[in-house]
C-alpha cells in the first residue's frame, strides 16, 4: 500500500476514508515491529506526513470546518483525523497493557523501563509526522478554549500511557523501585538504570498535569506525577528504614560510630538521589534525613561533645559539628558548651602557673596561648569559621583573661594587661632569648591576640608607654623595625588617638640621636675633648610618662657636659628650656642616681647615711632605695645591718666601702637591678593615672551624648556610655555615676525637676 500511495501521491488528494491506514502506518513504523534487518521507516513516515498535510490543508472536503478569526479566516480539517489518532493510541496502549501480566518486582520493571523507552521514542517520532496537525488544528483548538481536551500527538500518547498503563500498574512499579533502593541500602549491587528508567516514565507523564498550566506553574505540574505516585512514598520509606536502623546502631555502638555512619548514609543518599532520582527530592530527603539520623538523636550526641572536647578529637568534633548545622537550633548548644569549656580551660591553664607569673610574664602569656590556639585551630578548621563559634571562643577568652587566679591573687583585673605588657617589654629589649625562640614578629602577633581579648586597653597602653620610654631613653630596645611594628599593631587595632603618644616618644628617640650627633660634632669643632662620652635624649613634655624628678648634686664632669649641651641647644633652639630629667639618666653601668652615690667613695670610703644625704640633697628615702642596690650586691657595707639597709634606717648608719668586693660577674650593671618599692610604685603611678584619664574620657563621653540627646533617662545614659567606651575599657558603674554628679558641678548637665531620674544638657 505503501509504495502504490508514494506512486501515485502527486494525482491523488486523500480521504477522509484512508485516516485510520495514514495513523497506522505512521504508528506502526516505530522501535516496537524494527529489527537489524528491516528497511528504514523514513519513507513511510515521509509520505504520511505529506498526506496529513494535503488532508488537513484541502478546502474541498464536505467535512464540515470552522473558521478561525486568528488565523484570518483560513479552514483547517483535522477533527475526524484527531479522532481516529485518539482510538488508535489508546487500543495500542491497551494492546501494550497485556503485555505486563503476571509481571512484578524486576521483572516488571524490566519490561516496563523497556517498553516505555521504545514507546517516548516512538512518539516522538509521530508527534514530528502530525506537525501539521499539532500546528494549526490542535493548536486552533485549544486557543479556542479546548485545552483539556485535545492536546498535541505526544503529550496525546503520554496522556494515554498514564490512564491505560500507568493507572494500573503505577502502585507495583513504585513498590518494585522501593524494593530496590532497599536493597542498595542494605548493601546489594542492583540495576540502577531500572530505577533512572522508571523515574524519567514519572517525570514525562506530568506533562498530562502541565499542558494546561502556565509557564510559572508547568516546571510545578511537570513533577506532579513524581512526586504523588513516587516521592511521597520513598520519603515515607526512608523515614522508616533509618528510624529503624538509627535506633538498632546506637544499641550496639559510640557515639561517634554513630556519627560516622550518620555521614556515610548522608552521602549516600546525595549520590543516590544524584544518580537517578530527580533533583526536586533532594531537599525533602535531606529533611527527613535530618530529621531521623539527627534530631532525634540530638541529645545523644551532644552529650558526648564534652568528652570529645577534653580528649582533643577534632576529626570527630568537626563531624559533629556538620551534622548538628543541619539542623535549625541544634548548634546553639554546641556554642555554649564550647564556651564554658574553654572559660574553664583557661582559668585552669592560668591557675596552675598563678604563683610564678607576677615573676614569670611568659608563663602566663604561654598558658593563655596554649589554650587560645588549640581552640582557634579547631574553631578555624572544623568548624568551618563559624560565626557562633568565633564568638564563644571570644568571649571565652576574654572571661578568662580578665578574671582569673592572677588578677583574685592581685585583687585587680589590671594584672593581666601589666604582664602581658612586660611580656611585651621582654620581647623587645635587646638580647631577648623569647623573640630568639619564636620570631620578633611572630612573637608580638601572639601579644595581640591576647591584646585583642583585654577589656582595660587603657592599662596596657599606660604600662606599654613606660616601659617603652625606658627601652628608648636606656637604649634597649632589640631594633627600630619591631618597635614600630608594634606601634603599627597597635595602631591598626585601636587606632591613631591610642598611639599617638607612642608614635611621638619613638619620633623624639629618632631626632634625639640627630641631636647627639651634631651636639658631637659641634664639640669637635670647637677642639673641646671630654672624658664623658654622652648620647643626650630630647623629650617632649606631656608626650613622655615621667613625672617632674627633683633635682641632686652630681659630680662635676658631669655637670661640665650637661652646661655645655643645654647651651648648645638653646643657641640652636632659641626660647626653648631644657629640665634635666637626672633620675632618668644612666651610665655604662649605672643610673645617675647610682654613679653619683658611688662618685662620693672616691673622696671617702666611709660616710654616714646623714652626711652622704646632705652632699647629694637628695631625700634621704630616695638615698636609701639607691643604696640598697649597691648594698645587695656587697659593693657597700652598712654598720649595723652589714649587707642590708633597711628604708627606715637612722642617719648615723655608716656607709663602708667594701674594699674586698667580689663577683664572678665580669660586668656588674647595677642599673639593671630593680630598687625595692619601685614595681608597687609604678603600679600605683599607673593606676592612679588610669582612674584620672578614665575620668575625663567618661566625661567627655557624657558631654558627647547628652549635647546630641539633650535630654537622656539615668538607665539610656549609662547604657550608651558604656557602648561608646566598651572598645578601649569597661568603665564601672560608680565612676560613671561620680562623673554625672561631677558634670552637674560644673554645670553641664542637670537633673529634670520633675522626673530626678532624668538629665538635661546645659549649653
Amino acid at each position: 500500500m505503501v509504495a502504490n500511495r508514494t506512486a501515485n501521491r502527486t494525482a491523488q488528494v486523500a480521504t477522509f476514508a484512508e485516516t485510520p491506514v495514514w495513523v497506522v502506518s505512521a504508528v506502526d513504523c516505530k522501535p516496537f515491529v524494527l529489527t537489524k534487518t528491516s528497511c528504514r521507516p523514513t519513507a513511510i513516515w515521509t509520505c504520511t506526513r505529506n498526506d496529513v498535510f494535503n488532508y488537513c490543508s484541502n478546502s474541498l472536503q464536505n467535512e464540515p470546518t470552522q473558521v478561525n478569526v486568528a488565523n484570518n479566516g483560513a479552514e483547517f480539517v483535522g477533527a475526524q483525523l484527531y479522532k481516529h489518532l485518539v482510538e488508535y493510541i489508546e487500543n495500542f496502549n491497551a494492546a501494550l497493557l497485556r503485555k505486563f501480566e503476571d509481571k512484578s518486582g524486576e521483572d516488571l520493571l524490566d519490561v516496563y523501563t523497556s517498553i516505555w523507552h521504545k514507546y517516548q521514542f516512538s512518539f516522538t517520532v509521530v508527534n514530528g509526522v502530525f506537525a501539521y496537525l499539532n500546528r494549526h488544528w490542535v493548536k486552533r483548538e485549544m486557543d479556542n478554549g479546548n485545552p483539556n481536551q485535545v492536546f498535541e500527538v505526544y503529550n496525546l500518547a503520554m496522556i494515554t500511557w498514564k490512564n491505560v498503563i500507568f493507572g494500573k500498574l503505577n502502585n507495583n512499579v513504585s513498590s518494585a523501585i522501593l524494593k530496590l533502593v532497599e536493597q542498595e541500602r542494605n548493601g546489594e549491587k542492583i540495576r540502577t538504570k531500572l530505577i533512572s528508567g522508571v523515574i524519567n516514565s514519572y517525570l514525562e507523564l506530568g506533562v498530562s498535569e502541565g499542558v494546561a498550566s502556565t509557564a510559572v506553574q508547568r516546571p510545578i505540574s511537570r513533577l506532579a506525577v513524581y512526586k504523588e505516585f513516587f516521592e511521597i512514598r520513598f520519603i515515607e520509606n526512608t523515614k522508616n528504614y533509618y528510624t529503624q536502623e538509627s535506633v538498632e546502631f546506637l544499641q550496639k555502638h559510640s557515639p561517634v560510630e554513630y556519627m560516622k555512619k550518620v555521614e556515610q548514609r548522608i552521602s549516600e543518599e546525595r549520590d543516590r538521589c544524584e544518580l537517578y532520582l530527580d533533583r526536586s527530592t533532594q531537599d525533602p530527603l535531606a529533611e527527613t534525613l535530618n530529621d531521623v539520623l539527627i534530631s532525634q538523636h540530638m541529645e545523644y550526641m551532644q552529650n558526648e561533645f564534652q568528652t570529645l572536647l577534653i580528649n582533643q578529637k577534632n576529626e570527630d568534633l568537626g563531624r559533629m559539628f556538620l551534622l548538628c548545622g543541619r539542623v535549625a537550633g541544634a548548634l546553639d548548644k554546641l556554642r555554649d558548651l564550647l564556651e564554658r569549656h574553654i572559660g574553664r580551660e583557661g582559668a585552669e591553664a592560668i591557675e596552675k602557673i598563678a604563683a610564678m607569673a607576677a615573676a614569670n610574664p611568659k608563663s602566663f602569656v604561654t598558658a593563655i596561648l596554649q589554650v587560645h590556639d588549640r581552640y582557634h585551630k579547631l574553631v578555624a578548621e572544623f568548624f568551618q569559621q563559624d560565626p557562633g563559634f568565633v564568638q564563644a571562643l571570644d568571649k571565652a577568652c576574654t572571661s578568662f583573661i580578665n578574671a582569673n587566679a592572677v588578677t583574685e591573687a592581685a585583687k585587680s583585673s589590671s594584672k593581666t594587661p601589666e604582664l602581658l605588657t612586660r611580656y611585651s617589654d621582654l620581647l623587645l629589649r635587646k638580647g631577648s632569648k623569647l623573640a630568639e625562640e619564636g620570631g620578633t614578629e611572630e612573637c608580638l602577633n601572639q601579644v595581640m591576640v591576647i591584646f585583642k581579648y583585654l577589656d582595660d586597653k587603657d592599662v596596657y597602653q599606660k604600662y606599654y608607654s613606660k616601659m617603652l620610654a625606658k627601652r628608648l631613653v636606656g637604649e634597649l630596645s632589640a631594633s627600630d623595625g619591631a618597635e614600630s611594628s608594634m606601634i603599627s599593631k597597635l595602631k591598626q587595632m585601636c587606632g591613631f588617638e591610642y598611639t599617638s603618644k607612642l608614635q611621638r616618644m619613638f619620633t623624639d628617640a629618632e631626632l634625639s640621636k640627630e641631636v647627639t650627633e651634631e651636639y658631637k660634632k659641634h664639640i669637635q669643632s670647637h677642639g673641646t675633648r671630654y672624658n664623658i662620652d654622652c648620647s643626650i635624649k630630647i623629650l617632649a613634655t606631656g608626650v613622655w610618662p615621667f613625672s617632674p624628678t627633683e633635682s641632686f648634686v652630681i659630680p662635676p664632669a658631669m655637670r661640665e657636659s650637661m652646661d655645655t649641651f643645654t647651651a648648645f641647644y638653646q643657641a640652636k633652639h632659641t626660647g626653648r628650656k631644657l629640665n634635666w630629667m637626672l633620675p632618668m639618666g644612666k651610665g655604662e653601668l649605672a643610673s645617675t642616681p647610682q654613679m653619683a652615690v658611688l662618685m662620693l667613695f672616691n673622696d671617702s670610703t666611709e660616710y654616714s647615711l646623714e652626711k652622704m644625704t646632705g652632699l647629694l640633697n637628695m631625700p634621704q628615702e630616695q638615698v636609701i632605695a639607691h643604696l640598697q642596690v649597691v648594698i645587695k650586691l656587697e659593693l657597700i657595707k652598712a654598720t649595723p645591718g652589714g649587707f642590708e639597709l633597711p628604708s627606715n634606717a637612722a642617719g648615723d648608719t655608716l656607709l663602708k666601702l667594701n674594699d674586698s668586693f667580689n663577683n664572678k660577674r665580669m660586668k656588674v650593671d647595677l642599673s639593671k637591678v630593680p630598687m625595692r618599692g619601685d614595681v608597687k610604685k609604678e603600679n600605683d603611678e599607673v593606676q592612679k593615672s588610669v582612674d584620672d584619664d578614665r575620668s575625663m574620657v567618661i566625661q567627655a563621653a557624657l558631654v558627647r551624648i547628652m549635647k546630641t540627646r539633650k535630654t537622656l533617662k539615668h538607665t539610656q545614659l549609662m547604657t550608651e556610655v558604656i557602648q561608646q567606651l566598651s572598645s578601649r575599657f569597661q568603665p564601672k558603674v560608680p565612676m560613671i555615676k561620680k562623673c554625672i554628679d561631677t558634670l552637674i558641678d560644673k554645670e553641664y548637665l542637670k537633673r529634670v525637676e520633675n522626673d530626678r531620674d532624668s538629665y538635661e544638657y546645659l549649653a
